[in-house]
């Protein structure tokens, strides 16, 4: 099908113009016009879709053990901000997950990939280094996700409500 603006193809508009693309499938969905609809490339958006979730739950998972490592392993240089970006990664971790039940299944496999990530983070962040932080996660999901779990030693003074 072409379009009338332009005369191109649905395929040709996918590589030119992805906006106007997806407005014209939009409309086509819409219309019922199945037929018309350029289904590889749409397939193709709906799969990166799915993947775009799962990547937002290993981006922030390995963001919020990332600040766990910091936590633990430089206890003298805990700070408000790492506090609030546990409590903030932890809050949308719940809403993504609320969002998208069929994720939980993947924090199996998410977990040990956000924790290697989440080592080259801490690394980089403090300065110490890679070997600092043990190879395999040692945190449970339950302990990364509890608003109660800060490990190392932890004192009042470090979890300034």
């Amino acid at each position: 099908m072409q379009t009338p603006q332009t005369g191109e193809t649905a395929a040709n508009l996918y590589e030119t113009d992805f906006y106007a693309w997806t407005q014209q499938q939009s409309q086509l969905l819409r219309g019922n016009e199945w037929n018309h609809l350029d289904l590889p490339n749409l397939i193709e958006e709906i799969e990166a879709l799915g993947r775009k979730e799962r990547q937002e739950l290993r981006n922030r998972l390995s963001i919020l053990i990332a600040h766990l490592l910091k936590w633990e392993f430089q206890p003298g240089k805990r700070s408000r901000s790492w506090l609030a970006t546990m409590r903030v990664q932890r809050r949308d971790i719940l809403q993504l997950l609320r969002e998208n039940p069929s994720l939980k299944p993947y924090l199996e496999e998410a977990l040990p990939e956000a924790y290697q990530n989440a080592r080259d983070l801490a690394s980089g962040e403090t300065n110490l280094p890679l070997s600092t932080f043990p190879q395999q996660c040692l945190y449970a999901f339950t302990e990364v996700m509890s608003d109660r779990y800060y490990p190392g030693e932890a004192t009042n003074d470090d979890l300034m409500e």
